[in-house]
């Protein structure tokens, strides 16, 4: 039963979009009416309100870390082991990509997944930021920094925690997130995707 309570909260912690929370906060527009229509940090950033931006990178990130750590301390506590962990993790995600608040249309994921590796393991999440900033700082392009780490974050979670059932689950929750960027892939092919510091 425990079991069923964590997955089901963490879903709906994961539907909450903190894009939206956000925007409400420091009155500015939905973030699914302007820009890429993404409600996630990259997209209110483009407001040119950066602390709004913050808020909702902390916010996503912090709901992924939330579910992950209350799912281990919960797991252990109980005896559960690594498939609460698990379940709990891709939880939160698939809540952020289809959030029931949102009629199910949600963000990329990119600030949650980042969240749950550092939930998983802070080595696992700070190796996993590293690999997006870097990327970033030469590319000065979000979606291009995202998909990289996605691709990579499996191979880190194999590596470092040497657990497979946790390594498929990044490696599902990458899937999903690489998915969620297909028009992002269509962008980058055609020489089209905006830049960080671009307003669209």
């Amino acid at each position: 039963m425990i079991t069923v309570i964590l997955i089901f909260s963490a879903y709906l912690l994961g539907s909450i979009s903190f894009a939206i929370v956000a925007s409400w906060l420091f009155k500015l527009p939905d973030p699914r009416s302007y820009g890429s229509g993404n409600p996630g940090a990259t997209n209110v950033l483009r407001t040119g309100k950066k602390a709004a931006a913050a808020v909702t990178l902390l916010g996503d990130a912090g709901k992924g870390w939330v579910a992950v750590v209350a799912a281990k301390y919960f797991g252990n506590a109980l005896g559960l082991g690594d498939e609460v962990i698990a379940s709990a993790a891709l939880a939160v995600f698939l809540g952020h990509l289809f959030p029931v608040f949102l009629a199910f249309k949600g963000g990329k994921g990119v600030a949650t997944s980042a969240g749950i590796l550092l939930g998983l393991n802070p080595w696992l999440g700070i190796l996993a930021i590293l690999t997006w900033i870097i990327v970033a700082l030469f590319s000065r392009i979000s979606s291009l920094s995202a998909l990289l780490t996605a691709l990579l974050a499996p191979l880190y979670t194999y590596f470092l925690l040497q657990k497979e059932m946790l390594t498929i689950t990044v490696l599902i929750i990458s899937i999903l997130l690489i998915l969620k960027h297909q028009s992002n892939i269509a962008n980058l092919i055609a020489g089209k995707e905006a830049r960080i510091d671009k307003s669209s």
